[in-house]
């Protein structure tokens, strides 16, 4: 598929595109299949956070502790890349991507993320990253407060049941051992956090599209956003 004239009569598709919404609403899996189509980069900046998380719980830092969660994200920067077509994320040295869904980085990421230091640190990060163009971020603020110019901004919806179930299947093809009651248990918690937060809370763009994914494959999901695309 062409990666840069999806719009009508060959003019360019957008070159930065967010996609937002709350935990396991298939922002990360539509990402990058619609980057891929677009010819894109994509970039999971949940992944960035959980990493702060995964460091922090390696030097047991305290979740309530703000200044000391500010100062490692300020000294540890994030480093997202591509390889043999996954995304791969190193901090500290050490390529983190396998070890960023544990029930433990579960519990804290939403604490360290709402530390206004470590998203501040981490939010000129994903600016400089984007200022290249050709982009599609994914996250929870990013068309709010991260990339506000961003060319299409995009909220992705699902139910509280749907979102446990696909998190729950994630985690159990992952190898671990969870209940799916639980998991419905942390992610509604989880969303309390995202959306109460002071700093950056989670709702949509007042110009984000919004799309609900319950009834809709990820291939569905991905060619309406195509389509809205090419009609724009």
């Amino acid at each position: 598929m062409s990666t840069g004239c999806l719009r009508g009569e060959g003019l360019p598709a957008p070159t930065v595109i967010s996609i937002d919404g709350p935990v396991a609403a298939g922002k990360t899996a539509v990402g990058r299949l619609l980057s891929r189509r677009l010819g894109y980069r994509l970039i999971d900046t949940g992944s960035m956070y959980r990493a702060v998380a995964w460091l922090a719980l390696e030097r047991r830092i305290d979740p309530s502790d703000e200044d000391a969660l500010k100062r490692l994200a300020e000294l540890t920067p994030v480093d997202i890349t591509q390889r043999d077509g996954r995304e791969v994320v190193i901090i500290a040295g050490e390529d983190v991507s396998d070890r960023l869904r544990t029930p433990e980085v579960e519990q804290v990421v939403s604490l360290v993320a709402r530390v206004p230091g470590v998203r501040k640190a981490l939010v000129e990060q994903q600016r400089r990253i984007a200022a290249g163009g050709r982009i599609v971020m994914v996250g929870r603020d990013i068309g709010t407060v991260v990339l506000p110019d961003a060319g299409l901004k995009l909220f992705l919806l699902a139910s509280p049941g749907e979102r446990a179930r696909r998190r729950y299947l994630e985690l159990e093809q992952s190898g671990q051992q969870v209940n799916q009651q639980k998991v419905l248990d942390d992610l509604l918690a989880r969303d309390k956090l995202d959306s109460e937060r002071a700093d950056s809370p989670l709702r949509p763009a007042e110009d984000a599209l919004k799309l609900d994914t319950d009834d809709l494959s990820l291939e569905r999901v991905v060619a309406r956003i195509l389509a809205l695309i090419r009609e724009d």
